[in-house]
């Protein structure tokens, strides 16, 4: 299914084109270098956003992820295409290229991934049915960060079991389910029961401590007969501090040319909206701790207490609500990049106040001050505003431990599905309470039976 899928986006493409242009489809430098273009280009973008992931995700991500794959390839390709028709035997000029038929191609693609995606993920689940889930944790808070998350991917999952660590249950539990879900279980007995799911070949999840994502990006080494993980804690290379500088400023320049009306826009709208200060300043800490003033369009009522924002806010203004559903607020940050206060890609910059609580209740918060502080990040991209803080510095550290230019390619890229994404400005909300689910042998041996 997915090589047909891409085999049909490639199709639609070329196909379509060579109506106005037959040459497109002959054996020609054109045809040669815009097809390679499409399908090295295709294939890489693909690579970064997921590709025909059905099964793993839900059809919406999905649908998203690949669009955008296909609609910045079939625009590199195409301007390629009109770069190269500007010769002697075409055009002696540069001009678009039938760029109504480009937007025919798209409609098309973007309906073919529509129902590709959807009937992808029904055959999928018609023939795999949900996993066994048994959900193993440490307080009833805890289960009530998780089992939420995980009843959303009812189709994957079937959530039958609830259980804390220290229950005597708890390895019957583990044996009647397919799968088991640690979240902030202690260390040690997290390893045990681990152990025990692995020598019942039960699949396992569990949520990273910092002996984990120190592990992550472990080599294995050996020293004459002797293994060993080895794990070289440094900072950027001289090169890899310059390519992400100079990254950092050409993205930063061109963003502010580019974004300029939108920055315009937004700010004549904050200032008809209510008449106060168009501009919001705040102190945030970024690497070794240094404080700066990070800039954001002001969202907000003027003189209110400054405090992370809530489902249903009546501190935001009309004109607020938009430019937190966009992320526009941000754009003025792209000052603070050039300066050179923040990066393109890093941890977001905490407020001084929730710096200081983190850290008493996480000391490895204190880890996000190795790098600048970033406009975009992991923890952003598959985050949300009110994703907890423990979930955000895990995914922060993940990638300062598993740095590389390409990583930030790949970050800045899907940056891009932020902006489809429905929940990802979600405010805090209290979490429901939910109870462990005792385990009962009676009622196991009917659930076995049935």
């Amino acid at each position: 299914m997915k090589i047909l899928l891409y085999f049909a986006l490639f199709a639609t493409f070329f196909l379509l084109f060579a109506i106005d242009y037959p040459y497109i489809l002959k054996l020609s430098r054109t045809a040669a270098i815009t097809m390679v273009t499409f399908v090295v280009l295709g294939t890489a973008l693909l690579s970064v956003y997921g590709g025909y992931a059905i099964g793993k995700q839900k059809s919406k991500p999905i649908i998203h992820s690949m669009i955008l794959a296909t609609v910045i390839t079939d625009l590199f390709t195409y301007f390629e295409f009109c770069i190269m028709n500007a010769s002697p035997a075409n055009n002696y000029a540069f001009r678009l290229a039938a760029p109504e038929m480009l937007l025919l191609i798209l409609i098309i693609q973007i309906l073919v991934i529509i129902g590709w995606t959807y009937f992808g993920n029904f055959v999928y689940f018609s023939i795999t049915p949900p996993e066994r889930v048994c959900i193993i944790t440490s307080s009833k808070i805890s289960l009530g960060n998780v089992l939420p998350k995980i009843r959303k991917y009812k189709k994957q999952y079937q959530v039958a079991d609830i259980i804390d660590y220290k229950s005597e249950d708890i390895f019957e539990m583990i044996l009647r389910n397919d799968t088991v879900f640690f979240y902030d279980v202690p260390l040690q007995a997290r390893t045990a029961l681990i152990e025990f799911c692995y020598d019942n070949m039960k699949n396992i999840y569990y949520n990273p401590e910092l002996s984990d994502v120190v592990a992550a990006n472990a080599k294995h080494v050996v020293l004459d007969d002797k293994s060993f993980m080895s794990l070289v804690v440094k900072d950027l290379s001289l090169e890899q501090r310059f390519i992400k500088r100079l990254i950092d400023i050409i993205l930063s320049f061109l963003g502010l040319v580019i974004a300029s009306p939108i920055l315009l826009i937004s700010a004549i709208s904050i200032k008809i909206c209510d008449g106060g200060k168009i501009m919001f300043k705040q102190k945030r800490a970024t690497k070794g701790g240094r404080i700066f003033e990070v800039y954001k369009f002001r969202t907000m009522k003027e003189n209110v207490k400054n405090v992370s924002a809530k489902v249903d806010d009546d501190r935001i203004t009309s004109v607020g609500k938009i430019l937190r559903k966009t992320r526009m607020d941000e754009l003025p940050q792209l000052f603070n990049i050039l300066k050179g206060d923040m990066s393109v890609v890093g941890p977001r910059p905490e407020m001084l106040e929730n710096v200081k609580r983190y850290t008493k209740e996480l000391p490895e918060f204190a880890y996000r001050l190795r790098v600048k502080a970033g406009l975009t990040g992991y923890a952003q991209i598959v985050g949300k505003y009110n994703t907890s803080p423990k979930d955000k510095l895990f995914l922060d550290l993940m990638y300062i431990e598993n740095y590389s230019i390409w990583l930030d390619i790949k970050l800045i890229f899907q940056t891009l599905i932020v902006f489809l994404k429905t929940d990802s400005t979600e405010g805090f909300k209290e979490q429901p309470q939910i109870e462990f689910v005792k385990y009962d042998a009676k009622q196991s041996k009917k659930s076995r039976a049935d």
